[in-house]
């Protein structure tokens, strides 16, 4: 059986195994948690608890789904059409900024019609910037103190979409933003260009100040972190789930601030991983982000092609960044933000981004592991056609 299974995953499953892994394990973690997490959300909608576990284990799979499509295809191919992708994100994130559709108190979603679910375009939009950045970098390192033909459209497309993405959602547009500068920090970026980013980021985050929608919500959040006169409620119930958790925790299904905590499932499902697996759970969780980070920075190592260097960097540095933001909110490390937990929090295209951009990672890996493999599958292809007819 573990011979038939081994076989099995040698001939689909391709790329870094340990990645498999650690996606694996924090897909089940998700599973079990946000269940044990839904109980008061479903009780308030007069619904049962096991409908919202059969959807959110749907999106589960279709996760991992959109991750194996991703990695059976050639990185390279990612950066033909990221700068279509960037064109279409433009009118999405506007449209969300006139006419988003509001959940969690924040307008950072579009409704699709006829299937009726919820999209958010700040995912497709981050998704895209990181990709086609890593694809001018890659093509203009010969040319990298050029500053008309290389850094100028690198710059204005940073902060057109980080500053578009804040209008709706600061805080994602400020993890975007730190992604950007590392990914030109490795590309070989002069230092003195990186300070024009830095300057490109504050007028496009002064712009999103004035014009957004979250402004005054950030910048109180942060005044009351940094005051520390008086919790916000979700941060305090947050760190109550934190100290009540103790080393092993109360048990699955045990949690008390699953019934008080706003959004148990989503932005502080991190408090409910400790209070009922104790602070064990809550290092292991943190270990297989950090695992998850160090494989994509390997690939990235291991990449003898700047792209595909530049994208797993870049990648597996916005992924894990947004996973520590959110676990340092819950243990009292920053302002609240309304990061979800990515591969872990409840949630709908969310999960698609998620698999699509670690499928990316997984795809990088299987091309510097099999190097050349597209053409190599070609070449096979051919050379079975080629084969001499034996009577």
């Amino acid at each position: 059986m573990i011979a038939h299974f081994k076989t099995w995953a040698d001939k689909n499953l391709k790329g870094d195994p340990v990645i498999w892994v650690v996606v694996f394990v924090l897909s089940m973690i998700s599973i079990l948690v946000v269940y044990s997490s839904i109980g008061t959300l479903a009780f308030k909608r007069s619904t049962s608890a096991e409908s919202y576990l059969l959807k959110h284990t749907f999106m589960v799979f279709l996760g991992l789904a959109s991750m194996w499509v991703a990695h059976k295809i050639d990185y390279r191919y990612y950066s033909k059409i990221s700068r279509l992708a960037l064109w279409i994100s433009v009118p999405l994130l506007i449209y969300t900024r006139i006419n988003g559709t509001t959940i969690n108190e924040a307008a950072r979603w579009i409704t699709v019609p006829i299937i009726n679910t919820s999209f958010q375009p700040s995912d497709f939009a981050s998704l895209a910037l990181i990709i086609n950045l890593a694809s001018m970098l890659s093509k203009k390192q010969q040319a990298i103190d050029d500053i008309k033909e290389s850094l100028i459209p690198i710059l204005l497309w940073c902060g057109v979409i980080c500053g578009l993405i804040a209008l709706t959602n600061l805080s994602t547009a400020i993890l975007l933003f730190a992604t950007c500068m590392l990914i030109m920090f490795i590309g070989r970026v002069p230092i003195k260009y990186l300070a024009m980013l830095v300057l490109v980021g504050l007028l496009a985050g002064a712009v999103a100040y004035k014009f957004g929608t979250r402004g005054e919500t950030a910048k109180n959040r942060i005044l009351s972190f940094v005051n520390g006169f008086e919790l916000p409620f979700q941060a305090k119930h947050g760190r109550i789930a934190v100290a009540t958790g103790g080393f092993f925790g109360k048990g699955p299904g045990n949690s008390d601030q699953r019934n008080i905590l706003p959004h148990p499932y989503s932005d502080f499902v991190y408090a409910i991983v400790i209070e009922e697996y104790g602070m064990m759970g809550g290092v292991i969780v943190v270990i297989l982000y950090l695992i998850l980070l160090h494989r994509g920075m390997k690939a990235a190592y291991n990449s003898e092609r700047a792209f595909g260097g530049l994208l797993s960097a870049g990648l597996s540095f916005d992924l894990v960044c947004q996973a520590m933001v959110n676990m340092g909110v819950v243990v009292g490390l920053g302002p609240i933000t309304g990061q979800p937990l990515p591969l872990i929090s409840m949630g709908g295209t969310a999960m698609v981004f998620t698999g699509l951009s670690v499928g990316i990672i997984l795809s990088v890996s299987r091309g510097e592991q099999e190097e050349n493999w597209g053409q190599a599958e070609l070449q096979g292809a051919s050379s079975k056609n080629t084969e001499p007819v034996t009577a």
